[in-house]
């Protein structure tokens, strides 16, 4: 069934999701708009985030996709099943995906959850995984300098190392064996997260994790393309296209087509 899967995000940060779409799904074609003009979404009102949010789900509707990914933590924690309420196609977040492969993974029981302000204060990721394993210990907390990091270009950046450092360093003290990246920007800082918390600490990235779910159920539903050379990939972004296309083609390693869509048009 070759109609695109549809992923959006706040800005660059669902590209992450996308390149791990390629990687398991190349038969796919797949559809991306980055709200990068009102980016960040972390520390905006739940109301806002759910306007922003169904303004780009209608424009991803009308180009034809048969299944929407909410690549975004922030928006999947505010209004993912009011998407699914009024969607006739399947709408997959970030939240249970990464939360089910982080109890799987921790041994010890002490995970910790990094995010945006609105993902951390919104409780999902703790409900989520108390609902599963109401003995864990977890242990949020809010980043909210690593959003504008990535989307400035400067996650490789020895600013990048020193902010995550500062920010992780009490995070470092809790005896944790497993942390959630619940940011689809956060995997793009994944090395300096890495780094700073130690090898013996298991990230999750939520966005690989909703990619695996995204697979099972394009099978389960029969909407998995089959035919190779058929995927095709469309990029837009309401902010600026040059920034976008650098960050995304250094991240998913091939040249992209970028198009800009006004607000006024969302």
């Amino acid at each position: 069934m070759n109609l695109p899967i549809a992923f959006l995000d706040s800005g660059v940060g669902g590209l992450t999701v996308v390149k791990e779409a390629m990687r398991q799904l190349p038969n796919e074609s797949l559809i991306y708009i980055g709200d990068n003009a009102r980016c960040p979404y972390g520390p905006r009102p739940e109301e806002e985030v759910s306007s922003f949010t169904n303004q780009l789900v209608d424009f991803l509707v009308k180009q034809g996709a048969k299944m929407l990914v909410i690549a975004c933590n922030t928006a999947s924690a505010v209004c993912l099943e009011e998407v699914r309420k009024r969607l006739d196609i399947p709408v997959i977040g970030m939240i249970q995906p990464g939360s089910r492969a982080a109890n799987k993974a921790t041994r010890k029981g002490r995970i910790g959850i990094l995010g945006t302000q609105g993902t951390i204060e919104s409780g999902a990721y703790q409900e989520a995984l108390w609902a599963k394993n109401n003995h864990l210990e977890l242990f949020p907390l809010a980043c909210p300098a690593f959003v504008p990091l990535v989307e400035s270009h400067q996650y490789q950046s020895s600013l990048a190392k020193k902010l995550v450092a500062e920010t992780l360093a009490d995070l470092r003290k809790k005896d944790l064996d497993t942390l959630i990246l619940g940011c689809t920007h956060f995997p793009l800082l994944e090395q300096t997260i890495q780094h700073v918390m130690g090898k013996e600490v298991t990230l999750i990235d939520s966005g690989a994790e909703a990619v695996s779910e995204l697979s099972i159920l394009l099978d389960y539903l029969g909407l998995a393309e089959s035919r190779p050379g058929q995927a095709k990939q469309q990029f837009y972004t309401t902010g600026s296209v040059r920034l976008f296309k650098e960050i995304g083609q250094d991240w998913l390693g091939q040249e992209m087509i970028v198009k800009q869509v006004k607000l006024t048009d969302l």
